[in-house]
């Protein structure tokens, strides 16, 4: 709302959610053809010619884990930074500096490591408890909020005051900056086809559930917008000026129902990222396990391990823990470190997302074979949209957020992905592409790799290791 106004977050909000269906519906097609954990980097193994199997997957593979990994870290440090926020309104006198925001974050990555150790199906009514409890909470803040706060804001406001605050000349760029906020929000549902091998009737419920995470976020995200907004009595006071208190959030329901209402809310608000970093934490885990069963990460052999008692990859959900602890010591070092960390994290999510659609699209327009769900004539419309909507946010997602463009304020994004990305494909060039072929399966017992005379619902000799 400080980049553009109220108009600008409502409809910004409307178009990224509208267009992230669209991407959520051309995945789900192809999750329905082929639900396994490997998710992404597997659908593109069916998806590519043979000669581009190997590089084809092991890139989207690193570009599927780079955008997890680096979600965990900003989630969690996001989680941190509000948590150390609330603290400074209630208890001015603590220095809630970068370090203390650090430890917080250590601690929360390790909760999260161990909710996501113990056996799955408390995981699995502990997502879909963090699910109604999210939904209660928005009901609460909304008829709370607009019932206690007065004035409420008008709806010229709400949805046409628009209100370039952004620091740029440009109004439309003013505009494109809070798509940045809305897509790295609406990212991450990849994770739903990750689970797919825990999954029951995995064709018709893995997809139903990638398009449900988005779409009930973006319905829910709509309301919770909207009706913040009509809780905003004082813009400038409230959410540009530097006074206010920070999240701004925080300083609209102060202002609007009191400070005990506004511990209720926070309370929800906080439960609710809590739950997406380890929702977010248990599709990694799965990604990485499958990712590595085909040698394709760091200590492989270790990775792709289940707990004998919890059957979960613990060893995976440790090395993701892991990882993302050292990404978050970057934002002890340079206070813009953590907008590039949410950028590599969209980037990295998106890229992962616009090789099967384009696949899907181009090589395998005529051969795909569509499974229980499918979009019909639609499928290749959708698919061209969803891929042209990932580059622009993908470019988007590199330039400055702020002006005037210094070292300080400038945007890192590039630099952190690049490097990692550079890395992985010099270590494939070099080596991988003498052994990686591809996603394996385990046939009668012993390891093979795909081809295109595999079937997967040949389920009588064939399974995943995970299964």
């Amino acid at each position: 709302m400080s980049y553009a106004g109220s108009m600008g977050q409502i409809w910004g909000w409307v178009i990224t959610g509208f267009m992230t269906t669209l991407i959520a519906c051309s995945l789900a097609e192809i999750c329905s053809a082929y639900p396994t954990t490997g998710g992404l980097y597997f659908w593109v193994s069916r998806l590519a010619t043979s000669e581009w199997v190997p590089l084809a997957t092991w890139l989207t593979g690193w570009f599927n884990w780079v955008g997890l990994c680096f979600g965990i870290t900003s989630i969690d440090l996001g989680l941190a930074q509000f948590i150390a926020g609330i603290i400074n309104v209630w208890r001015p006198d603590i220095d809630t500096s970068v370090y203390m925001q650090f430890g917080l974050y250590v601690g929360i990555l390790i909760i999260h490591g161990i909710i996501n150790s113990v056996a799955i199906h408390w995981t699995g009514a502990m997502n879909q408890g963090a699910f109604f409890a999210n939904m209660v909470g928005i009901l609460i803040i909304v008829v709370a909020g607009l019932a206690m706060t007065r004035p409420l804001a008008s709806g010229e406001f709400v949805f046409a005051s628009f209100s370039n605050n952004s620091g740029f000349d440009n109004s439309g760029y003013a505009f494109l900056l809070v798509i940045l906020s809305s897509q790295y929000t609406l990212s991450g549902y990849d994770s739903a086809a990750h689970m797919s091998e825990e999954t029951k009737n995995s064709q018709k419920g893995s997809p139903f559930a990638l398009i449900t995470a988005v779409v009930s976020n973006a319905v829910s995200g709509f309301v919770f917008l909207v009706a913040l907004s009509f809780m905003v009595k004082d813009y400038m006071g409230q959410i540009v000026s530097s006074d206010a208190i920070r999240p701004q959030m925080v300083q609209v329901f102060l202002d609007g129902v009191g400070p005990a209402w506004t511990m209720v809310f926070l309370v929800f608000v906080i439960l609710s990222i809590f739950f997406s970093g380890s929702a977010l934490t248990l599709g990694s885990s799965r990604m990485v396990y499958a990712f590595a069963r085909d040698g394709a990460l760091p200590f492989s052999k270790y990775l792709h391990s289940l707990h004998p008692k919890t059957k979960a990859p613990v060893a995976a959900v440790w090395f993701n823990v892991t990882v993302a602890g050292i990404v978050g010591v970057l934002y002890m070092i340079n206070s813009t470190a953590y907008s590039a960390i949410v950028s590599v994290n969209t980037i990295g999510s998106q890229l992962s997302y616009f090789v099967p659609i384009l696949m899907r699209i181009t090589t395998s327009r005529k051969s795909f074979e569509r499974g229980t769900w499918h979009l019909g004539r639609f499928s290749i419309p959708c698919g061209i949209i969803s891929c042209l909507w990932i580059l622009f946010t993908c470019i988007l997602f590199v330039l400055p957020t702020s002006w005037p463009v210094t070292p300080d304020s400038m945007n890192y994004a590039i630099v952190p992905f690049c490097f990692i990305m550079i890395l992985s494909t010099g270590y494939y060039m070099i080596w991988g592409r003498k052994w990686f072929k591809g996603p394996v399966r385990v046939i009668d017992g012993e390891q093979v790799f795909l081809d295109d005379d595999d079937q997967i619902a040949d389920t009588s000799k064939v399974q995943t290791s995970a299964q």
